[in-house]
């Protein structure tokens, strides 16, 4: 069997590196965007599971087996969210990546180790929500041009109907919103998140929560009227 490095991490085929020569300046996330065809290799726990405030615990003490530990508990959660806020494909990789990088060189910052999925879940709402202004910039400018969306990707073929349409009619229209109404808009609808969790994860205030939900929301209802109004 290779080795493999302490400092590497696989997801999706792609190599994810944290370690310390990635410390400092945009290196560390260069480093993060390398891509191979390898195999997901990741240490086998062995004994009783550990939480996750040991686990960042010993994350923040510079413990590698540590980190590729959170990162196989979490990476579902973070890959299931990407995907839902930015559809499949190679953005949703890409915020994959740089939330975990995020997280891993920035973890001695939490103070409660055992809210590390929260706190992590926020940075993938945050960098998701950056990564849809740019991208609407570069669709403004004609830097690069608007993929048609595959909207069976994004609801399971044993989806009721009704639960089908309203899933397509939300991603057919997120593409027109702001990324602050089309980020509230899918943690709401899709994740099914209350206000407050909201407000947390984007780290705004409720009232202004309420208030692009409001507006998602209201232009939600005019498209699927017209939609069904049309012959």
């Amino acid at each position: 069997m290779s080795h493999i490095p302490a400092n590497v991490l696989f997801l999706d085929g792609r190599i994810l590196r944290v370690g310390a020569e990635n410390i400092g300046g945009n290196p560390r996330r260069r480093s993060a965007r390398m891509t191979a065809k390898v195999a997901v290799k990741l240490l086998p726990r062995e004994g009783p599971e550990e939480t996750d405030a040991t686990l960042v615990a010993a994350a923040v003490a510079g413990d590698a087996t540590a980190k590729r530990m959170l990162f196989e508990r979490h990476a579902p959660m973070v890959n299931r969210l990407a995907r839902r806020l930015l559809g499949p494909g190679s953005d949703a990789n890409d915020l994959v990546q740089d939330a975990f990088v995020e997280a891993l060189l920035g973890i001695h910052q939490l103070k409660n180790g055992q809210a590390f999925q929260s706190w992590l879940g926020s940075i993938v709402v945050r960098t998701a929500q950056k990564m849809r202004r740019r991208r609407r910039l570069l669709e403004r400018f004609g830097l690069i041009r608007r993929e048609p969306l595959d909207m069976d990707a994004f609801c399971s073929p044993a989806a009721p109907p009704d639960v089908a349409f309203e899933l397509k009619a939300i991603y057919a229209l997120l593409h027109t919103l702001p990324a602050e109404m089309h980020i509230a808009l899918v943690l709401r609808r899709v994740e099914d998140m209350s206000i407050d969790q909201i407000a947390e994860q984007m780290r705004l205030s409720v009232s202004t929560v309420k208030r692009r939900l409001a507006a998602a929301e209201g232009r939600l209802h005019s498209w699927m009227q017209g939609k069904e109004g049309r012959p």
